[in-house]
């Protein structure tokens, strides 16, 4: 017996739609529950609602599983609300979210990404990793924290 193949589908989205809100609401529970108010850079879904932001979900089977968003800051693009399922983490999902901020990235002409993540987020750093981001120094707005990790890519 062969396995089940899932159907993985990364979209644009609102992140004021329901199902928006609700992966949101599940990444800023969990970041909250791990960092410090003043440690937590998530931006709210307001701000993510944006003109200058895009946001994808990511569905396995039709079912919404994970959500990012890309930043155009100007001269660089930011990963924000990178977030995936804890049930779907390790299925390529986290993959397939980068390659479609990276290909609107690219499109938009930004030459570098950049990112703020936990310190202790070990499997969003090796993703990150594995998809040719390295570590970095703030940018930004942000400053050095003993929270936050800063990594970027050159497109």
């Amino acid at each position: 017996m062969s396995p089940a193949v899932r159907q993985v589908v990364v979209r644009s989205g609102d992140p004021r739609s329901g199902e928006g809100r609700a992966l949101l609401g599940a990444s800023h529970a969990y970041l909250s529950s791990l960092y410090p108010p003043e440690h937590n850079h998530y931006l709210s879904i307001d701000e993510l609602a944006q003109p200058h932001i895009d946001f994808w979900i990511a569905e396995v089977d039709g079912q919404p599983q994970g959500c990012i968003a890309l930043a155009r800051m100007g001269d660089y693009g930011e990963v924000k609300s990178m977030f995936v399922d804890p049930a779907a983490r390790g299925t390529g999902l986290g993959a397939a979210l980068l390659a479609a901020l990276e290909d609107r990235a690219r499109a938009s002409g930004l030459p570098v990404l950049r990112l703020e993540t936990g310190d202790d987020l070990y499997p969003a750093h090796r993703l990150y990793r594995r998809h040719g981001f390295t570590d970095c120094g703030p940018f930004g707005d942000y400053v050095e924290g003993p929270h936050s990790v800063f990594m970027e890519k050159r497109l």
